[in-house]
Parts: structure tokens; sequence; C-alpha cells
């Protein structure tokens, strides 16, 4: 099993550099709009604790 995660990783890393490599542009919008995703949702778990302690 830990041969088949190894052989999948590699695969990633592969074919996230031919994705960079082919098309920077879209690379770039796909890694700012994850961010902008991720932000957005510790943000929303913030004001929810806020809500929640009542501040």
């Amino acid at each position: 099993m830990p041969r088949v995660k190894k052989i999948l990783l590699w695969v990633l890393v592969a074919f996230a550099v031919y994705a960079i490599f082919t098309s920077p542009d879209r690379a770039a919008d796909i890694v700012r709009t994850s961010g902008e995703i991720l932000v957005d949702g510790v943000k929303s778990i913030g004001q929810f604790f806020d809500a929640l302690l009542g501040r």
C-alpha cells in the first residue's frame, strides 16, 4: 500500500508540473482562487465563533 501512495504522489506532482508549464496563467488563477476560498472559510469560522460567543 505505501508503494501505491508513493506512485500516486509522483503522478500528482508530475501532473502539477505539466499543468504549470503548459498554462501558467490558468495555474496562477487556480492557486489564487484556492487561496481566496481558504481565506473566506477562515473568516466564516471566525464569524461563527464570534456570534457564538456573543461578541
